[in-house]
């Protein structure tokens, strides 16, 4: 079931992808920000309370759904299921768009255009970044976008998935995922504030979250791209900052395509960034996804031999 249904909600996502302002992810949005105004009290088990209820009632929420339709539907409207909570869960499409656009502005040599694409993308001051840069920016922000909207999705989905509770996986990760960033937002005068407890509550749930998945997209990075040079940049960046999950990324990606990235502790050997190494990265995540596609194939062909 969950290679059936991972499967066709990537293609779906392909054909079809949901646009940054859709009625799911406003819903999610209102639905913190809810929770936020009403349970967030200030003290540490107000903090613990109010993540709780942002994040882990829609995730058994989901599940129940599932268990509910196979109970009552039987196992296909189950995998109809399972397929929406990944479409609106997973989101290659919902940042790939940016980094298409940035790829091609470089590729006709229009840096001006690229360096306006990058700072509506990621809301800097792009105007003055060397060419080299601009590469460098766009290979780190989707380097940790491709985990956050495909590989952490599909890892959590995929985990407890093995025990009937896939649905709820992917929907744990991806709010636990807005969240973190939810508490971490500039705070504007129309923003729900969070309090402090809140904030470190989302921000440690958020990294015990994301330890595993991390640790796996850098894997997986590292196996389908330059193994040595990805484990090396790896392991001397945990060194440096072991509680860094995104920098683990950044580092498993710098050597995996051989590409500078970050501060010079991040894959400090390798090559400027140029625009070929944006090509290199759109392989490195594909062949990836491939990569995850075949063992989920190979899981699914043990388990219904066994």
């Amino acid at each position: 079931m969950s290679f059936i249904s991972i499967l066709f909600a990537l293609l779906l996502e392909q054909a079809r992808p949901l646009g940054q302002l859709n009625p799911v992810h406003n819903t999610n949005r209102g639905w913190v920000r809810w929770v936020v105004r009403n349970f967030d009290a200030g003290k540490p088990q107000h903090g613990w309370l109010t993540w709780g209820m942002s994040v882990l009632l829609p995730a058994f929420l989901a599940c129940g759904v599932h268990w509910l339709l196979v109970w009552s539907l039987g196992w296909v409207a189950a995998v109809l299921w399972n397929i929406a909570v990944l479409y609106v869960t997973l989101g290659f499409r919902q940042f790939s768009h940016h980094f298409t656009l940035i790829r091609d502005a470089l590729y006709t040599g229009d840096e001006t255009l690229a360096r306006q694409k990058l700072a509506q993308w990621m809301r800097i001051d792009a105007s003055e970044l060397p060419r080299s840069e601009i590469v460098r920016h766009v290979v780190e922000y989707s380097a940790i976008s491709a985990h956050r909207h495909v590989f952490g999705v599909l890892t959590w989905y995929s985990v407890l998935a093995a025990i009937g509770f896939g649905p709820a996986g992917a929907v744990f990760y991806r709010i636990a995922e807005y969240v973190g960033r939810f508490v971490n937002r500039p705070l504007l005068p129309t923003s729900t504030p969070a309090s402090p407890s809140f904030q470190d509550s989302a921000n440690r749930a958020w990294y015990l979250a994301d330890w595993v998945p991390v640790r796996l997209t850098a894997l997986g990075f590292a196996f389908v791209g330059s193994f040595e040079e990805a484990v090396d940049s790896w392991r001397q960046f945990a060194a440096r900052y072991p509680e860094d999950n995104d920098g683990v990324i950044l580092a498993a990606t710098a050597g995996a395509i051989n590409v500078q990235l970050g501060e010079p502790e991040v894959g400090g050997n390798q090559q400027v960034p140029q625009a070929v190494h944006l090509r290199a990265f759109v392989g490195l995540v594909w062949r990836t996804v491939v990569m995850w596609m075949v063992i989920l194939a190979l899981l699914s062909l043990a388990r219904l031999l066994g």
